[in-house]
């Protein structure tokens, strides 16, 4: 998994095209510990995931299931702790991370495309749970993600039939934001998360964090979140600026830090 830092975007890139960029135990400790080092790195603001080959992510490395026999168990529950973890860890971050999606994304794939908080998808891109085809049951949040884009009926659907969506459908649905031609994918996604890191970044990661709670909490709980978040927003020097630029009629100049006045 390659990561690089740029213009505070931390590019992350799947690498292993010739496997489908599959889950397996190497893959998922590397999403984590990439997760970590966005977490950590000031300089990171947004995230823009993106993969290698004609496919996103497959889902889980069958090939090297089949080959672990009766130890897949234990090797499938270790491997769970690094990509489940990862996929907590990117939820909680305040920065926005955005995938940009080809090919397919197939069970883990389609589970962990799912935790993004924005996706961009190629037109022609293809979706599918496809776990119970094998005789598998869904794992990587997939339970908790998607059914909250799509509803219950219709996640009860991907899940128990296997049906494959289209660019088209996953966009009506609510699955992805957004629809782009195939080879503009990459640089959609990066542009995406670019913006979001030239912006009002501290702003825009607390937002990030409100929208998650808020949709968890009761009325008066999300309330009171939202309003102790903006009246710090109130405080910073982002803030600041984004008020008076706004009266003024002019574009703002943020820093993208929680730097108070």
């Amino acid at each position: 998994m390659k990561y690089e830092v740029r213009d505070g975007v931390a590019h992350v890139r799947f690498d292993r095209p010739e496997g489908a960029n599959s889950v397996n135990p190497e893959f998922s400790a590397d999403l984590r510990k990439v997760l970590l080092a966005i977490e950590f790195d000031d300089e990171v603001k947004a995230a823009s995931f993106t993969a290698e080959g004609k496919i996103f992510c497959g889902g889980g490395d069958v090939k090297l299931f089949a080959e672990l026999g009766p130890d897949l168990p234990q090797v499938a529950a270790d491997m769970l702790i690094d990509f489940h973890g990862a996929i907590y860890k990117m939820n909680r971050i305040p920065k926005p991370c955005v995938a940009g999606v080809r090919g397919a994304a197939g069970g883990a794939g389609l589970s962990i495309m799912s935790a993004f908080d924005l996706v961009v998808s190629s037109d022609t891109a293809k979706f599918t749970m496809a776990y119970t085809k094998i005789g598998m049951t869904p794992d990587g949040t997939s339970s908790y993600f998607i059914a909250r884009h799509i509803g219950l009926r219709r996640m009860m659907d991907l899940t128990l039939t296997n049906r494959v969506l289209s660019a088209t459908e996953a966009e009506a649905w609510g699955l992805v934001n957004r629809l782009v031609p195939d080879d503009e994918v990459d640089s959609a996604t990066a542009a995406l998360a670019q913006g979001f890191a030239d912006g009002p970044a501290w702003a825009t990661g607390q937002a990030k964090r409100i929208v998650y709670n808020g949709y968890e909490s009761g009325l008066e709980e999300a309330g009171e979140f939202e309003g102790v978040a903006i009246a710090a927003s109130m405080g910073t020097v982002d803030g600041q600026e984004g008020i008076q630029a706004f009266v003024a009629k002019r574009p703002p100049e943020f820093g993208g830090t929680d730097e108070r006045m």
